[in-house]
């Protein structure tokens, strides 16, 4: 789907005395990408398969559970972030930066940004605080958006290109004041909405990834320059 250019103030990145940030026009897939599509990928390109890839690009759960008997059109999971990286290429896109990820995940069935909304916040966290099962990747997620996009919550995880750009949670203390910011608790004093836990767990969960990491409830979806269709 193809979303319009806008300005966006993400849960971080705001000390620079912007309120906003500019994002450009891009197109993203609707939903996370599917066992189906991960499976053609695997087909044309077989050094991707388990087993396959060095240790440095994948950890030892990438595509563990794979074999299981789960829909075509379930989200693939267990994918590291160089996988998923390759996928993307392929395809003739990218992963989405984490300021796109966001712009689009702040949108509701009828408003482009109800990121300040506490009854949409809310409703995010529900699914959040949901105990993960393996047969949830089965469900629809999140309902189609204003811009067309299904399932940006309440499913799986998804990988951004940028994910490791801000860190929510290091406790470095010997480093001194220039990591004072990052320090447990601190990270909130920069953000744009405090109120917004499903935002903060979101960058919480990307600081604690490492572009190896294959986790069961993460997945990822493609982004595509605004000239190309997804």
């Amino acid at each position: 789907m193809q979303l319009p250019a806008g300005r966006f103030a993400p849960l971080f990145g705001l000390d620079v005395g912007q309120t906003d940030f500019p994002v450009g026009a891009y197109a993203l897939e609707v939903r996370p990408v599917s066992r189906a599509q991960w499976l053609e990928f695997l087909e044309k390109n077989p050094a991707w398969r388990q087993g396959k890839p060095p240790t440095t690009l994948v950890d030892e759960r990438y595509l563990a559970s794979l074999e299981n008997r789960l829909s075509p059109t379930a989200p693939v999971v267990e994918i590291s972030y160089f996988a998923a990286r390759a996928f993307c290429e392929w395809k003739g896109g990218r992963l989405p930066s984490t300021l796109e990820w966001e712009y689009a995940a702040a949108a509701d069935e009828t408003r482009r940004d109800a990121s300040r909304d506490p009854r949409f916040a809310q409703r995010i966290l529900d699914w959040y605080a949901r105990p993960a099962r393996p047969d949830d990747l089965e469900g629809p997620g999140s309902p189609r958006n204003v811009y067309g996009l299904e399932a940006l919550h309440g499913l799986v995880w998804e990988w951004t290109d940028d994910f490791n750009a801000v860190f929510v949670s290091g406790d470095n203390r010997q480093d001194g004041d220039k990591n004072a910011k990052y320090m447990c608790g601190s990270s909130a004093t920069g953000s744009a909405r405090r109120e917004d836990y499903a935002a903060f767990m979101r960058y919480a969960l990307r600081a604690s990834l490492t572009p190896r990491t294959a986790l069961p409830n993460l997945g990822f979806r493609c982004a595509y320059s605004p000239t190309v269709k997804p």
